[in-house]
């Protein structure tokens, strides 16, 4: 079955709940019950071992567990001689052996189900006498991983959770990312290790902070099961949404992930892996999504333990969280004495230029260029993601970067590499092809300056080509006959008083002395005019667009005039005719 049909399939089941329940309520037993058939056909084929070796366990009183999880041949089991097709034997009875069938599972399983609040699903469909009905319309669809491979169970689900965001006017970009732009970040930040993760057994740990349905962790073990089988990615994530931390965590149970590496909870105000750094992560966190639920505990870290903690270099202001994930992300990576990090994080255009020179902002830049962490930037085309249609940006960062781009940063503007896709989803029109990807990625690898069509896509520049300082330029108060005030007291005695209406500022690049940029730039404008030094502040700002800007002259005169002369004959014709 492919996923549309099953979508179609699973997506069938609104036609039972309409009337009873609202629409924007679908999901709520759609989702829990898709995950519970999955697991239930990918037990299906050892149950009857289970069973055998559960019974000969408990009667030699063995703990039987790690005994049937080996039998079971997956990191999860349910004990119980019933499955979804049996509770069809019984209808009268079919909510008490469904409590009973739910509560045979492993202790990971019922956990996914409580995130879910099945039980109260549970009751309703009960209530409404639907309970019956939905159980048997699953029964009906086999999506076993020999029928549907985890990558598309995968993308019905995202389908499934975007449907029932759009009925209930939620945000379905929360829960996840599209999945070319995750292929094109996995290129990205294993690109430069391809050598060292095709060597035999190799085990690198891979972490999503922002987990959602735990698409890019997926992702990000199908890239290197490819090109290593024998490798092992141990993943690690963190996820807000309790539907989406439940899929997540019935995705990694059935790849035979260790699930208790998915913790549950807001990253920002209680980090679920403290002791944790990590050789790769991924990120695509909310855009332009205050984080004033969390100041009190975010602020706590920040004053209390300074560099120490995840938020040292700086706040970025309450309306935008998105500039902590990055800050959080540095603090999660691996000491470069143990191999160091390199990850990838979605951001919109904010925390390139947002905030002057000491703000929050500008202070986690200061911290990102100064330590020499930022690799490349890469633009994204807009109407990429499913919630916003506003450009994007992929910055990868990494503390150890190969010796030829120490101390440099490659920007790539891949805004124009896009096709039309063939149906919008919710605010995605446009898509990467498979050869936009390769073409982003070789632009990465090559790490050269590279243009098309005499427009730049790709430039290096120096990390001090970002910084600047911001001097504040001063000139005098006059009085009304337009004499210069001096001071009267202390330091000011018989100099000049500025004049603060009259005060201005100036950002100086960093690689520019700035008595020679005063000189060139200011004194000749205003000649009465001197720098206040005690002032002065250090800024960095990444104004990504004006560095691929390209100028484009205006027409001759000539042309635009004939043009006019065109118009206005056309116009008085006009009138000629009206007049006539």
């Amino acid at each position: 079955m492919n996923q549309q049909s099953l979508s179609a399939f699973i997506w069938s089941v609104a036609d039972l709940l309409r009337g009873d329940y609202k629409q924007s309520e679908y999901g709520r037993v759609i989702l829990p019950f898709t995950v519970l058939r999955r697991l239930d056909c990918v037990l299906e084929s050892t149950k009857a071992a289970v069973l055998a070796e559960y019974q000969a366990k408990q009667s030699q009183d063995i703990t039987p567990a790690p005994f049937v999880l080996r039998v079971a041949g997956q990191s999860f089991f349910n004990v119980s001689p019933l499955d979804l097709k049996k509770l069809m034997d019984d209808q009268d009875h079919i909510r008490e052996n469904l409590y009973s069938y739910i509560n045979a599972f492993s202790p990971a399983v019922r956990d996914i189900f409580e995130r879910f609040k099945f039980h109260a699903q549970v009751e309703e469909l009960a209530k409404a006498g639907l309970l019956y009905q939905v159980t048997e319309r699953f029964t009906q669809v086999d999506l076993h991983p020999d029928q549907v491979s985890n990558h598309q169970m995968g993308l019905v689900f995202e389908e499934l959770i975007r449907k029932f965001a759009e009925l209930s006017n939620e945000t379905a970009g929360e829960h996840f990312t599209p999945r070319e732009v995750i292929r094109l970040m996995v290129n990205l930040i294993f690109i430069e290790d391809d050598d060292v993760l095709a060597k035999p057994g190799v085990v690198r740990t891979i972490y999503d902070p922002t987990a959602g349905t735990g698409g890019m962790l997926s992702i990000a073990g199908e890239y290197l099961a490819e090109r290593n089988p024998k490798a092992r990615l141990t993943v690690f994530g963190q996820e807000l949404n309790p539907e989406s931390f439940a899929i997540c965590k019935a995705d990694m149970l059935i790849k035979g992930q260790d699930v208790s590496k998915i913790a549950f909870g807001n990253t920002l105000s209680e980090d679920g892996h403290p002791a944790e750094r990590f050789d790769y992560m991924l990120s695509n966190p909310p855009f332009g999504v205050e984080w004033k639920k969390v100041e009190k505990e975010v602020r706590k870290e920040y004053e209390s333990q300074g560099d120490q903690g995840r938020f040292g270099p700086g706040l970025p202001r309450v309306s935008d969280g998105s500039m902590l994930f990055l800050l959080h992300l540095i603090a999660k990576m691996r000491p470069v004495s143990e191999g160091g990090s390199r990850f990838g994080i979605v951001l919109n255009g904010s925390p390139l230029f947002t905030g002057g020179a000491e703000s929050g902002e500008s202070e986690i830049r200061r911290h990102v260029l100064e330590n020499d962490l930022l690799e490349a930037i890469i633009g994204l085309p807009t109407d990429m993601f499913y919630n916003t249609g506003i450009s994007t940006y992929v910055w990868i960062v990494s503390n150890r970067k190969p010796a030829h781009r120490k101390g440099k940063v490659q920007l790539i503007d891949a805004s124009a590499m896009w096709q039309k896709m063939r149906k919008s989803l919710g605010s995605k029109r446009k898509e990467l092809s498979d050869d936009h990807i390769d073409q982003i990625t070789r632009l990465f690898g090559g790490f050269t300056e590279a243009e098309t069509d005499g427009k730049p896509i790709s430039r290096i520049f120096k990390n001090t080509d970002f910084g600047y300082r911001a001097i504040t330029v001063e000139r005098p108060e006059r009085d009304e006959a337009g004499k210069i005030v001096l001071g009267q007291k202390g330091k000011a005695k018989g100099k000049p008083v500025p004049d603060s209406k009259l005060r201005d500022t100036e950002n100086v690049p960093m690689d520019e002395d700035v008595e020679d940029y005063f000189k060139r730039e200011v004194l000749p404008h205003v000649p009465d005019a001197w720098i206040d030094h005690d002032k002065t502040k250090i800024g960095y700002e990444i104004p990504f667009n004006r560095h691929f800007y390209v100028f484009q002259p205006p027409r001759p005169l000539e042309e635009i005039d004939a043009d006019l002369k065109q118009v206005v004959g056309r116009i008085q014709a006009m009138l000629t005719e009206v007049m006539a």
